[in-house]
């Protein structure tokens, strides 16, 4: 019996040491996972960011990312062999402190073949800076991990082809673009962690909001809640001492402005959904904001039993005039089976202002759509604030649910509620908001969700019905 507690508790400690070797493989393994992490790492997109607080798990996701490429074990991408990439930090210091030592905790001793130093020593890596480590790719080639400063400046990161890059919080733009460069011959991949302190800056504009609408990227906010090692306790205490400004960027990995969000309600993992197919019944209508010079902004509006509200479809377009915009208008129409009236017009509200006549014609705007076949309404309410009141009505999730739901495919719609900022004297910035006006201008035709009173139990009515009583008989 003895022989056999001495055997399980040798085993114990091989798997002690195993585990503390092999920090990699049990990266999320167990009973506590972090969901996020394991998004990140299971998206198949090229160009992927975490935007995230301190201490949220971020910089994990980089470093295994990093090591599972090097070694050719990467759990939901397909492996190679000689993999090079680049590390990128934002200074020396920060690269020994940070990415490098996140790096090295998760490549185990034998894995390393070898190790180029900018200084300090080989046996003791985590006191100095490293340029280079050659780690033993499973295929039995030799995978290269690159260690780069932003404050080397751009022409430091030329000439090299790479299979990813990684940023350990945002670079300058233009050493961010060259790295593009680098990764672009061999198909590679950049994905970046960062906490937003910089305000709205390239990586807001380019990633967090995709102005380009590139299907390869994709981004995930990360916060304390999402990390499920860290205590709960300390969660608490730390977020007392610190201010909600601080907090939008340090705990929530949010960008702030030195004006507020509009909609802070709108949540991405919320609100966007996958497209399906709507039933014939929910179909709504259009509504459209003119612009022609601007872009013309249409969305197609369902709505479900409960009166939850699905916006299906997307027209977003610069430049052309009414008779493009309503074939574009049939074109989407016909693809997703949308309603006509008995003369096959299909009906659409439209900004008041299509009313006046364009200096190309003697017609106005609603006119031309109606020569069209486009029966355009422009009784629309165009009160701003209240429309806005409205539409955080329809955002704000009631029991864990929103009564607005976006297709994934309405990209604009998308953009323009995560880049709505208020300006000065309490009003919207007027930029990019052609998709966010027609939005109003449909849900101030759907009725107001005032919340409903709660009903009164039974017990509150008998003793209401008691209290009245016993007032009754005092004024006797």
């Amino acid at each position: 019996m003895r022989e056999i507690v001495e055997r399980l508790l040798r085993i114990e400690k091989e798997q002690s040491v195993r585990k503390k070797n092999n920090k990699v493989l049990y990266y999320n393994v167990g009973e506590k996972v972090h969901k996020k992490q394991l998004a990140f790492h299971k998206c198949q997109k090229k160009n992927r960011w975490v935007f995230g607080g301190n201490r949220s798990g971020k910089t994990e996701c980089g470093a295994v990312e990093t090591v599972y490429m090097a070694r050719g074990i990467h759990p939901y991408r397909k492996n190679k062999d000689n993999v090079f990439g680049w590390v990128v930090s934002l200074s020396q210091q920060v690269q020994r402190d940070v990415a490098q030592q996140k790096v090295l905790s998760y490549l185990s001793p034998e894995w390393i073949e070898d190790v180029t130093m900018l200084s300090g020593k080989k046996d003791s890596l985590k006191y100095g800076v490293i340029d280079q480590i050659r780690v033993k790719n499973v295929f039995g080639g030799i995978s290269v991990i690159g260690f780069k400063s932003c404050d080397q400046g751009r022409e430091k990161f030329q000439g090299s082809s790479l299979d990813f890059v990684w940023f350990d919080e945002e670079p300058p733009k233009d050493i961010y673009d060259e790295c593009r460069m680098r990764v672009l011959d061999r198909r590679g991949d950049i994905f970046g962690t960062m906490t937003p302190l910089k305000g709205l800056t390239f990586i807001y504009e380019e990633i967090f909001l995709n102005k380009s609408n590139s299907p390869e990227i994709w981004c995930e906010f990360m916060e304390w809640a999402d990390n499920p090692f860290l205590d709960g306790g300390e969660v608490d205490l730390l977020t007392q001492t610190l201010s909600n400004d601080v907090l939008e960027s340090r705990r929530y990995g949010r960008f702030k402005s030195n004006t507020g969000l509009v909609y802070f309600e709108f949540d991405e993992n919320l609100h966007v959904i996958d497209p399906f197919p709507i039933p014939p019944e929910w179909q709504d209508t259009i509504s459209i904001d003119p612009g022609l010079n601007n872009p013309l902004s249409a969305h197609w509006y369902c709505v479900d039993y409960d009166g939850t509200v699905y916006v299906v479809a997307e027209h977003f377009e610069a430049g052309k005039d009414v008779t493009y915009h309503s074939e574009r208008i049939k074109q989407i129409s016909n693809s997703i089976g949308w309603k006509k009236d008995s003369k096959g017009r299909i009906s659409a509200l439209i900004d008041s202002a299509a009313n006046q006549k364009t200096l190309a014609s003697s017609k106005s705007v609603t006119e031309l759509f109606w020569e069209c076949d486009i029966a355009v309404s422009p009784n629309v309410n165009k009160d701003m604030f209240a429309g806005i009141q409205r539409v955080k009505q329809y955002l704000k999730p009631i029991n864990g649910k929103p009564k607005i739901y976006i297709f994934k495919s309405c990209v604009n719609l998308i953009r323009e509620l995560k880049s709505y900022w208020w300006g000065e004297g309490d009003n919207p910035k007027k930029v990019d908001d052609h998709s966010l006006d027609e939005l109003r201008y449909y849900l101030m035709k759907k009725p107001s969700l005032t919340p409903l009173k709660p009903q009164k139990t039974p017990i509150q009515k008998d003793k209401e019905r008691l209290f009245k009583k016993i007032l009754n008989e005092r004024k006797k």
